[in-house]
């Protein structure tokens, strides 16, 4: 099949079982876009957001991946698993089940910027490998803790004494099922993920999200191609500046432009050098650019 130059977002909401990999693939052949990539991976127990950018929109998931993050997870309480997720095997138990009062209270220490250590079977590389496929081999893991930020982290339910619901919202990096490991270790007791939905990236939400089967059920069409959004639909948070025709041009051919006009230069400025624009020539982005003093400079062009 032959590719098409296809532009843009598709808000997957992605089901339990397939890898995020195997979602692209799908949208892949449901699309038929010639290039795609997604922003920021889920684990195959997990559901839920997973913004998957066609063609010229991969050149933003930089900025997605960085973006904020939300999350819905239970912790079963009274099992520590290898994997800190229903997949691994037990490695610790406990009869220990914390009150709600003592939940409540432990969660302001996980708020703001914490030390977290990474799962052993994650995807950071250790010495060029991925840490899970040494931990799959037997082989040590040793992964140092590292700063993530937590912007919310509440108590939702408690649907009975072995589980606790819990909604996070954070910074790039964060993972739930050390954050579950270590909120049952801090309560006297051990637990790890049974259940993980990521609800929102950055202005991804999972109520404007498209289910798998449904983009199936569209089929390889025209109708699936209705489920794109557009490129800007990633960059709420990136501040846009409109450009003449003769500066999107210079800008196309990665020449710098100077900010002429009068409040467009006092905004640029106050972002201070190095700053992300979204440098559009009406409706159409050109470019991805950096402030330099008054000027802007392109760092990623788009062949829109």
């Amino acid at each position: 099949m032959k590719r098409k130059r296809l532009n843009g977002w598709v808000n997957l909401d992605k089901p339990v079982g397939p890898t995020s990999r195997d979602c692209v693939s799908a949208v892949r052949r449901l699309t038929g876009a010639a290039k795609l990539g997604h922003a920021g991976t889920l684990d195959p127990l997990a559901s839920g957001v997973l913004p998957i950018a066609l063609g010229e929109a991969t050149k933003s998931l930089p900025y997605l991946v960085s973006a904020e993050k939300s999350y819905r997870f239970t912790v079963h309480w009274g099992e520590q698993r290898i994997t800190d997720d229903a997949e691994g095997e037990v490695i610790a138990t406990s009869d220990l089940r914390p009150e709600r009062a003592a939940i409540e209270a432990a969660l302001p220490t996980f708020r703001g910027v914490i030390q977290q250590q990474p799962p052993i079977y994650s995807a950071i590389k250790v010495d060029g490998q991925r840490a899970y496929d040494l931990a799959r081999r037997g082989e040590p893991v040793d992964l140092p803790a590292r700063p993530i930020e937590i912007y919310a982290f509440d108590l939702l339910d408690q649907p009975d004494r072995d589980h606790a619901e819990f909604a996070v919202t954070c910074a790039k990096g964060a993972y739930m099922r050390s954050l579950a490991r270590d909120i049952a270790l801090a309560l006297g007791t051990v637990g790890y993920v049974s259940a993980l939905r990521r609800t929102a990236v950055g202005g991804f939400s999972e109520a404007g999200a498209i289910s798998l089967a449904k983009l199936e059920q569209l089929g390889n069409s025209a109708a699936a191609e209705q489920a794109i959004q557009p490129l800007e639909a990633a960059l709420a948070d990136i501040p846009a500046l409109a450009l003449t025709a003769r500066e999107a041009q210079l800008l196309r051919n990665g020449q710098g432009v100077p900010v002429l006009r009068g409040e467009d230069r006092e905004r640029v400025q106050e972002m201070g050098d190095d700053a992300i624009v979204l440098a559009k020539e009406a409706d159409t982005p050109v470019a991805f650019a950096r402030v330099d003093g008054s000027c802007i400079r392109p760092v990623r062009v788009l062949n829109l």
